[in-house]
């Protein structure tokens, strides 16, 4: 039994770590599993540990396309306008995307977002989260631009994530059509519901 359960975890390991070849099939992590040790970078290049991250308050961890994606944008733009809700309801707002760091700044700059934007640049925190999938060719230029390189070909689906202090999902929003967001006024009345 001991070793049914040793190759179910590898198994599992193995199946999030790769990037699937649609968005419709994706394996994420589910509610009640903890968010993998991982790597981000921020605006300013610094690596950051995202459990350090999610340990210092409950999170809402978002993880968008890119700053070039106009849904993610509008998406990324919402959510600053609920910001100060979120923040005096106890949670700190996280985003990440395979965007460079430079492309961060330039994100949060543009779009004026007072909250955290990390760089995944090389997917492995997508991945791990099981929400990686192979991009459309057509998104190969820019993608390889955007990420200075490091990104081969992966797209995150747009997902929300609420964590608590030990990086435990509490909720989860995942659709494949990256048209289709979780709203702000969705996600207030979630986290008034944690």
């Amino acid at each position: 039994m001991k070793y049914l359960t040793v190759f179910m975890v590898l198994v599992r390991t193995f199946s999030l770590a790769q990037t699937n070849n649609l968005a419709e099939h994706i394996s994420p992590l589910l509610i009640g599993e903890k968010v993998p040790e991982a790597q981000v970078r921020s605006a300013d290049n610094a690596v950051h540990e995202l459990t350090a991250i999610v340990s210092q308050r409950p999170t809402v961890l978002l993880f968008y396309r890119g700053g070039w994606c106009p849904y993610c944008n509008a998406h990324l733009s919402e959510i600053r306008h609920i910001e100060k809700e979120i923040i005096d309801m106890g949670y700190q707002i996280v985003a990440v995307s395979p965007d460079a760091p430079e492309n961060i700044k330039i994100t949060e700059d543009e779009k004026n977002i007072g909250y955290q934007l990390y760089s995944d640049a090389k997917g492995e925190l997508i991945k791990a989260m099981g929400i990686a999938f192979k991009a459309p060719k057509r998104y190969a230029g820019l993608l390889e631009k955007k990420s200075n390189g490091l990104n081969e070909g992966f797209l995150p689906v747009p997902s929300v994530f609420i964590l608590d202090k030990s990086g435990k999902i509490l909720f989860e929003y995942i659709n494949p059509d990256y048209k289709t967001r979780l709203s702000g006024k969705l996600l207030i009345a979630v986290l008034k519901n944690l």
